[in-house]
């Protein structure tokens, strides 16, 4: 099973960069989408539904902002849209499909670097999101959650780690909350069990050449339930084209 999941920062935006040319050679069985900026009325080309695959889109009610996404070649035996709580499900942050042996999930958790009022939206989605993540582990299906969680993990996972300690996305609250995740709550950071190597962003700033120096952060994930550890087995970030000012995460896993 091949999952890509990308922060496409506007759909008809990576669309016009090429993103749907490059994805139909991919043969990705799943593809998360997050940002996706457009209501659904809005994506009258039948590119936007690429026909080998089962299409289903959560925006967020005000248009032009958020918006989640989820692709599959095989017919998911259920989809859920939304987490239950307003800044989650009205602004589109979350889309699940659910199959005969996994659940795989897009997620866009918010970014706080606006305003402070939004990083205290961000620290609520964060504890109500870990409650719902509780509930998961429970189930018997394992989980795939893929997407832009807006939190750099550790030091390596962004380049100026040092000047960034006191700004949203590198502050000791958010990278605790994953510390939980990833060593309490028995969830797994897919990418990291293949590639422990520095500078792998998927994420640069517009400012300063951040692409060009490769001055960027690694805010793209495709976390996992502890049963799906052995089952991972080839992963890479995608920088030949830009179709956003993020970069797709690609990985293979052996499902049986």
């Amino acid at each position: 099973m091949r999952i890509i999941t990308l922060n496409v920062n506007g759909i008809r935006a990576a669309n016009r960069k090429g993103f749907f040319a490059w994805l139909g050679k991919q043969n990705a069985d799943v593809v998360c989408l997050q940002e996706i900026k457009a209501q659904v009325e809005q994506l009258t080309d039948p590119i936007y539904f690429p026909e080998d695959y089962h299409c289903y889109y959560y925006p967020a009610q005000r248009k032009g902002y958020s918006g989640v996404a989820l692709f599959s070649r095989v017919k998911p035996k259920k989809i859920t849209q939304g987490l239950g709580w307003d800044h989650a499900d009205l602004e589109g942050r979350y889309i699940e499909a659910e199959f005969d042996n996994v659940r795989v999930a897009s997620l866009y958790l918010p970014s706080g670097s606006s305003s402070e009022e939004r990083q205290i939206n961000k620290y609520d989605f964060m504890q109500r999101y870990q409650a719902h993540l509780n509930k998961c582990r429970k189930k018997r299906k394992p989980y795939i959650i893929c997407g832009d969680w807006n939190i750099a993990h550790k030091e390596i996972d962004l380049k100026n780690w040092r000047a960034n300690r006191k700004n949203s996305g590198f502050l000791p609250q958010e990278r605790a909350w994953l510390d939980q995740l990833f060593d309490e709550m028995g969830f797994v950071d897919a990418f990291r069990l293949i590639n422990q190597e520095a500078e792998q962003y998927t994420w640069w700033s517009n400012r300063g050449q951040a692409w060009a120096k490769n001055v960027g952060w690694r805010l793209d994930y495709q976390v996992i339930s502890s049963q799906l550890v052995e089952a991972v087995r080839e992963v890479s970030i995608y920088k030949d084209e830009r179709f956003s000012d993020h970069a797709p995460v690609c990985i293979d896993y052996k499902l049986i």
